[in-house]
């Protein structure tokens, strides 16, 4: 079996491949203090509360866009399961020729996003919306060009950002309001949320299209954690909340 981690600003999100079927992932909130002993027994167990014996985990694929989480995961991938952990970093094959200035600027999990993608629609011209502690757009050719992209705040720090600089905002449940017109603080704030991050994927999608891929076709697919929350709102061809995972189970087996 193969442990992917995907080490976020928010979360580890991690998932079990048995052969090529994701048999299980599962969230835990990224604290940069973690220890390797920490996460090394947080991975074993929650393996083994899913039934899973951690002997039978062969080999672990992670991708971070948090350095100092790299470290501790690391430690733990040798203490606690006695592998060298692939991680997907400059360097590594990805199958996509990055045309970003600087393609070490380019995050690991959005070059996971891209190969899973690639891999769903090996002919098509994508666009990829992750909903993540950011949402980030990453723009695809048909020929596996990586194009570049767009980073906008996440409807999670955009609801951390009301309550932190106002004096009166409150914390809400993020969800997908009733109406557009909220008819309470609570209900406003969340109408707010929900309809700027769907204005703007609308925006940046449209713009995308027209400055990159003109009439071609186009697939936009979205993923990350909040990404079936906009199921219904016309944005997306198709959800796939897992597409880093994937992508990380991908470059794992394309470098072997």
């Amino acid at each position: 079996m193969l442990l992917c981690l995907d080490i976020g600003n928010t979360t580890i999100h991690g998932g079990v491949f048995k052969g090529d079927e994701l048999i299980l992932h599962f969230r835990k909130t990224s604290e940069v203090k973690n220890s390797s002993d920490e996460i090394g027994i947080f991975l074993r167990s929650v393996l083994r509360e899913n039934e899973i014996e951690p002997k039978d985990i062969a080999s672990i694929a992670l991708c971070s866009v948090v350095p100092s989480l790299l470290h501790a995961i690391r430690n733990a991938s040798y203490k606690f399961f006695s592998l060298e952990p692939f991680i997907l970093q400059a360097g590594v094959k990805t199958g996509l020729k990055i045309k970003y200035r600087n393609p070490l600027e380019v995050g690991a999990d959005r070059i996971a996003t891209a190969i899973a993608a690639t891999h769903l629609y090996p002919e098509e011209n994508i666009i990829a919306v992750d909903f993540g502690t950011a949402t980030t757009f990453c723009a695809i050719t048909s020929k596996k060009e990586y194009l570049g992209g767009a980073i906008i705040p996440g409807i999670a720090i955009s609801m951390e950002a009301l309550e932190s600089r106002t004096a009166k905002l409150p914390s809400v449940e993020i969800i997908k309001p009733v109406e557009a017109v909220g008819r309470s603080t609570v209900e406003s704030i969340q109408a707010g949320l929900f309809y700027s991050q769907v204005g703007t994927v609308k925006e940046v999608t449209k713009r995308f299209a027209e400055e990159s891929f003109r009439d071609s076709n186009l697939v936009i697919v979205g993923t990350g954690g909040y990404a079936r929350l906009f199921e219904g709102e016309n944005l997306f061809d198709r959800i796939f909340p897992n597409l880093v995972l994937n992508g990380l189970y991908l470059a794992y087996h394309m470098n072997q």
